[in-house]
């Protein structure tokens, strides 16, 4: 892990925590990390607890302990220390990714459900305007991921206030149907449908759907190479591995909110990095298959998973072929 690598790492931590209310500050364009001074724990260091201390009205200590509790299992960081006023110092690891591509691969598509909400209850009260049909049934699905009891409640439960959209699955088929209510706030007005039909990068949804279908097809080609997924190695894709590991608190923080559109913006942030990572996966031309491909190979279906679960709570599908 390079300075730039655990620099986005931080910053991802600190994106974690704002985002599942943890932390109400703006978040930084990004964070400086530098070398851990002579004499000093660790191998690098970071004073972005400090820099943010003053508004969030909190100490700086305060704030280094938030983010020390979200990089505690990031890959590439072997540990993490609070030292003086607020100061965050990282040991860094070798084997950077393989516990995450292992954790998510046998997992499957339950990686990022948990137990955070386990003992709570949430009814919902009824609904018949289409989007809020839509989002009330995948918010159950989300705090059910998280370990609540979920589902209606008739007239008394909570409500669920969207901004109206009809549900258009005869013009637009069911993903893009859902995807046009479910990608924008609750409280904003829905996508306009017919862009989402266009199989272009343009186009969101239908790049989260070819990311995983590129996937699938990674996974065939290896095999007539003789290259299978194995973590073998390490891989350096500090952004794809950074999103992966984020996967578990943006479900939570999604739960938490009502925002199933937080989901399907975290699912657009994993395609663009497997879409950028993806041509590195295989040998290419004279080139040998090697330990390195099979890890990559790996964290491609890694991500693949991720995908088609992040999708599965959405209620969308994720074809194979695109």
């Amino acid at each position: 892990m390079t300075p730039a690598d655990l620099s986005l790492t931080v910053l991802h931590a600190v994106r974690r925590a704002v985002d599942d209310g943890a932390l109400r500050v703006e978040v930084p364009p990004r964070v400086k990390v530098e070398r851990a001074r002579p004499g000093g724990s660790g191998e690098y260091a970071s004073n972005v607890a400090l820099t943010l201390a003053r508004s969030a009205g909190r100490s700086a200590r305060d704030v280094a302990a938030i983010i020390e509790e979200r990089l505690r299992d990031a890959p590439g960081i072997r540990g993490v220390e609070i030292t003086g006023p607020g100061f965050l110092n990282f040991t860094l690891r070798s084997d950077a990714g393989s516990d995450l591509v292992r954790t998510i691969l046998a997992d499957g598509s339950s990686y990022g459900h948990g137990t955070a909400l386990a003992g709570t209850t949430v009814r919902f009260a009824e609904v018949t305007e289409s989007r809020g049909v839509v989002v009330a049934e995948t918010l159950v699905r989300l705090l059910r991921s998280q370990g609540c009891d979920a589902g209606g409640g008739g007239h008394d439960g909570e409500r669920v206030y969207v901004f109206p959209g009809g549900y258009e699955e005869e013009r637009l088929g069911r993903d893009a149907a859902r995807w046009a209510l479910l990608r924008a706030a609750p409280h904003d007005r829905p996508l306009d449908g017919a862009p989402l039909l266009a199989q272009h990068e343009r186009n969101a949804l239908f790049r989260v759907r070819y990311a995983y279908s590129r996937v699938q097809r990674l996974l065939v080609n290896g095999e007539q190479l003789g290259v299978s997924p194995s973590c073998e190695t390490p891989v350096d894709a500090p952004e794809l591995l950074g999103v992966l590991g984020d996967h578990p608190v943006v479900l939570l923080a999604a739960a938490r909110h009502r925002a199933p559109d937080r989901v399907a913006r975290h699912l657009e942030a994993i395609a663009d990095a497997l879409l950028a990572f993806q041509h590195t996966v295989l040998p290419l031309g004279d080139e040998k298959p090697s330990a390195a491909h099979r890890s990559r190979l790996a964290l491609a279906e890694a991500a693949g998973t991720v995908l088609a679960g992040g999708l599965s709570v959405l209620g969308i599908s994720a074809p194979d072929r695109i």
